[in-house]
């Protein structure tokens, strides 16, 4: 239901939206990146990039594919759980309207990367400079809603989570040998290519009224089980995409405390997911996992072959599986990566976990 901003009073205290005649709302959550957030935005769109059919979702609570690249629940989910909401609707949702406007919004699109070209094999999905111009039109419709004050205040104190940066190689510098970027850069060059690109695009969620924003490097790419079939070296990690993750993601980190420095604030927090992944992938059994290298849905070596569809071999128990698809953590890794989002240490989160975000705001 969508309410005349005449006829609404809304308080933002303590991170909490107050409107009146509707129960508090937790602070919005808006999050942007590709398909380890995407929460079903490419349902919409024509693009072969879309986990819209079982088995995904098996594990979900409708036990019904929802877009997410997941058995269950991902990253966003995980987060809005300790944020003490329902998950975020997708963008292009049509049920994205009145009331639910005031949660905040999902803008990721599975295949996009950092820079334009990156995905460009699954033709209609929502690149970062668009999911940008998606977040600004929000913003339009909230103030609508409730006035373009109170929608300001609502973006300011919203907490958002920006995950992008992997497609940019395992599909696009690496995707063919010898493609259009690796002979226009060398790898070194390359990283410093995208975090220069990164920035900019950090800087315009920071002038979009953005004020906390949890900002993800690259998991250990060579060493998910699509690569270890593909590209693996001697039985393990591909020796090339394990040297990109230990380019970029300290790079990374770097850009994002220049950053905060300049604007004077902890606006941006680095969160190690190398790091945190790297925990269960070199010892999945100290997490309860019985493997790391072998996805739950697939095919083929390490089931790191092409799509999960119906048609894949599916693991009985998704828990024992730290990898869900070829690319995509399951819930259970995803829980713990969340779980070190919230209160892990400066090793895993700086210069604050999420935890300390939510005390702090309070």
């Amino acid at each position: 239901m969508a309410f005349p901003s005449a006829f609404v009073s809304m308080l933002l205290l303590f991170g909490t939206v107050l409107v009146a005649g509707v129960e508090a709302k937790p602070r919005a959550f808006f999050v942007f990146g590709d398909s380890l957030v995407d929460s079903g935005n490419n349902n919409y769109l024509a693009t072969t990039a879309r986990a819209d059919s079982p088995p995904y979702g098996i594990d979900f609570p409708t036990r019904k594919p929802t877009g997410r690249f997941s058995n269950g629940l991902n990253i966003p989910d995980l987060i809005s759980e300790h944020l003490g909401s329902e998950s975020v609707l997708p963008y292009l949702s049509p049920q994205l309207k009145g009331e639910n406007l005031l949660y905040g919004a999902n803008f990721a699109s599975a295949g996009i990367g950092i820079l334009n070209d990156t995905g460009a094999q699954f033709l209609n999905i929502i690149r970062m400079y668009r999911q940008l111009d998606y977040f600004e039109e929000y913003q339009q419709r909230v103030s609508i809603l409730i006035g373009v004050a109170r929608a300001k205040k609502l973006v300011n104190q919203a907490l958002v989570l920006i995950t992008v940066g992997g497609n940019d190689f395992v599909n696009n510098y690496y995707l063919v040998p010898y493609s259009a970027r690796s002979r226009q850069f060398s790898l070194q060059d390359y990283v410093k290519y995208l975090i220069v690109e990164y920035r900019k695009l950090l800087m315009r969620l920071y002038d979009l009224g953005a004020r906390r924003v949890i900002v993800t490097g690259t998991g250990p790419m060579g060493c998910v089980p699509a690569e270890l079939a593909m590209h693996g070296t001697n039985g393990g990690c591909s020796a090339e995409l394990q040297r990109a993750t230990s380019l970029y993601n300290p790079q990374l980190s770097h850009m994002i405390q220049g950053l905060n420095k300049k604007i004077g604030k902890d606006i941006f927090i680095a969160a190690n997911t190398a790091l945190m992944h790297n925990d269960f992938v070199s010892n999945p059994a100290a997490y309860g996992f019985t493997t790391s290298r072998i996805a739950c849905c697939g095919q083929g070596p390490y089931n790191g072959i092409g799509l999960c569809t119906p048609l894949s071999d599916l693991c009985p128990n998704r828990n024992s599986h730290a990898f869900w698809d070829p690319f995509h953590p399951s819930e259970k890794a995803n829980r713990i990566i969340v779980d070190q989002i919230m209160s892990g240490s400066r090793r895993y989160m700086k210069p604050m976990n999420l935890s300390t975000i939510l005390a702090l705001d309070c």
